[in-house]
Formats: C-alpha cells, structure tokens, sequence
C-alpha cells in the first residue's frame, strides 16, 4: 500500500542511523561525502553555500594589485579570456557527466547501506551517460524557454514603440514586467519540480530496468496523475526538510568554515606581503597560481561542507525511495529482496525401534 510523504520519514530516519551509525566507518562517511558532492546532493538537501565577502579596504592590496595590473598586456587578455571559456565548458561537461554517474552510484550506495565507488561506477556508467544526455537536453529545453519567454514580450515592446520611449509607457511596461517576472519565475519552478521528480523517482526506474530518461518518465507519469496530491505533499513537505536541514547543517558548516579560514587567511596575507617584499606583480603566472591555490581552498572547503552533511545526504535519496517504492515494485523488490528459499533437506529415514529382548 502506498505511503504518504509523512510516513517515509520514519523508515529513512532508521536508514540513515543504520547505514552512517551502526556501526559508524568513517571510511563509508569519507566515500559518501565525495560522492554526495559530486553527485549535486548538497543543494537537494538544502545546504546552499553562503555569500562570502571580501574586506572593503586593503591597503597593501589593493597597491599589490594596482601595481601588477598595468604591466598586463591588455592583448594578452582576449586570448586568455577565450582558453578560459573553452577550459570552464569543458569542466562544466565534465561535472555534469561525473554528477551524472555519481547520481547512480550514490543511489546504489543508500540502497545497498554500503559506498563502494568504483563497483557502482561500473555497474552504472551506461545509465549515468544516458541521464547526462536527459540533463543537457533539459538545460538546452530551460534556456530555449526562457528566451522565448523574455525575448517575444521584449520585441513587442519594442514594436509598440514602448522601448523607445518609456516615460510615456510607464503603466504598461510595469504591469508587463510584473506578469512577464511570474511567468518567468513559474516556468523555473516548474523546471525545477521535472529535475527533482527525474532524480528522485526516475532515476530509480533507470537504473533498475536499464532503461532511458523518456521510458522513465513514461513509467512515472501515470503514477504523478493517478496521485497528484500525494507527490505534491512529497515535494511540499522536501522542501520543510530542506530548510530545516539548511538551517542546523549552514550553522554548523559556519562555525567550521571559520575556523578553517583563519589559517588559510593568514597564509594568504604572508604570502601577500611576502610577494610584495619579493617585487611579484601580478602577471600571467601569479594570476593562474593565484585561481590554482583558490580553487585547491574552494574544493577543500566544500569537501568539508560535504562531510558535515552526510547524514543529508543519505537521509533525502533514502526518503525518496521509501515514498517511491510504495508505489514502484520493482524498486520494492529492490530495497527488500525476498530471502532466500532454504534448500530441501529430507527428513530422516523411519527405523523401527530396536525389538526388546525376550525373558
């Protein structure tokens, strides 16, 4: 029978406490924090990274960098701007398709209450690739819609004449923009809801019938119809968890990413000032040394917030298929297997009882 989205919050509960607490291996918790970042689960479970800001005024910063600019060759910048957009598209496909597999894998570990990377990575790297295809036609079907949605109000209005003369339009263009803005905002929303339904629903189905994100969402269709209410409380009371989970887990992840920053501070002003006393400015090399070091410190940091947030990690895909496999047998089958049939053993052959003896 099939369960509300209340009551799978129980059984992922247990889940979670089994699979990261009893016992407790940090090695699994290691292995499920790699896989939950690269896997995108930390924005699904509401742990979003906060805005950082850098000081207002640094005085012998700001003269290290204003220094080291001019003796940039501004023609070196139109080919390195370009290197830099090939090399960020490349790094982009990559994660995604890395994301793309570790979705499967992440999946496979929460099911199984066991991460074994490189064994998942192999079992589901064909269903990885054909989820990698779904995202990138989803993103190419986002971008498509909202220009479509921008760009046909935006040439009327420069039709009509409105654009040109504003101050004389102000009524229309303000209604236009204020229904133009919850159009907008409702087909995000709606492209949000298909991503999160293909991750957490059809996903299950891909991996299990080996089968495409279209055949998924053929299998998942009938079931969002037949209980609309049901998934709509799944997607309401997700998004409760989330915020409360971003609240505890942002907190926390705070207090550590402070203290980790104050000695990445103040290596960062040693070698500042250090540079400075060496007569460094900033040129093609201390500039790509400079992105090198922030992004090995940005992927610590996040590897950190990944790890503070484990149990979020596996708590959200193990509530999802708890509510998903109520309604899915075969991934009911999946999460509990029937135990096996114990083989045959003949009773043991009738001998007559030993005949006393006569007298």
């Amino acid at each position: 029978m099939p369960i509300s989205a209340i009551d799978a919050i129980s059984p992922a509960f247990h889940h979670t406490k089994q699979q990261l607490l009893q016992p407790l291996r940090m090695a699994q918790w290691a292995k499920l924090a790699l896989v939950g970042l690269l896997a995108g689960e930390l924005s699904s479970g509401g742990c979003n990274g906060g805005n950082f800001h850098m000081p207002s005024h640094s005085g012998s910063g700001q003269q290290f960098v204003a220094s080291g600019l001019p003796n940039i060759d501004p023609m070196m910048l139109v080919p390195l701007i370009g290197i830099l957009i090939v090399i960020g598209t490349v790094l982009w496909l990559f994660f995604l398709y890395l994301s793309s597999v570790m979705r499967f894998v992440l999946f496979d570990s929460v099911i199984s209450k066991r991460c074994e990377i490189r064994l998942y990575w192999a079992r589901r790297h064909s269903a990885g690739l054909r989820y990698f295809v779904w995202q990138l036609l989803l993103l190419l079907a986002m971008v498509a819609g909202l220009a479509i949605l921008v760009g046909i109000p935006a040439a009327l209005a420069f039709a009509a004449g409105w654009l040109k003369d504003p101050r004389q339009h102000t009524v229309p263009l303000i209604l236009g923009g204020m229904l133009l803005f919850f159009v907008v905002m409702s087909f995000i929303v709606l492209s949000l809801v298909v991503h999160v339904l293909t991750k957490d629903f059809v996903v299950p189905a891909m991996a299990l019938e080996n089968i495409g994100a279209i055949k998924g969402w053929q299998r998942l269709w009938p079931m969002l119809k037949s209980e609309k209410g049901s998934y709509a409380g799944y997607i309401g009371m997700k998004i409760v968890m989330a915020l409360g989970t971003a609240v505890v887990v942002g907190i926390i992840t705070v207090i550590v990413v402070i203290i980790l920053l104050i000695p990445v501070g103040g290596f960062g002003v040693i070698a500042v000032l250090g540079g400075k006393a060496a007569g460094l400015t900033w040129n093609l090399y201390t500039i790509s040394l400079a992105v090198i070091v922030g992004c090995i410190v940005l992927a610590i940091l996040l590897y950190v917030v990944s790890l503070i947030s484990v149990p979020a990690i596996v708590f959200f895909p193990a509530y999802s298929i708890y509510f998903f496999a109520s309604r899915y047998p075969a991934l009911e089958a999946f999460l509990h297997p029937t135990p096996p049939i114990p083989p045959y053993v003949p009773p043991p052959p009738f001998l007559p009882p030993e005949a006393e003896p006569i007298g």
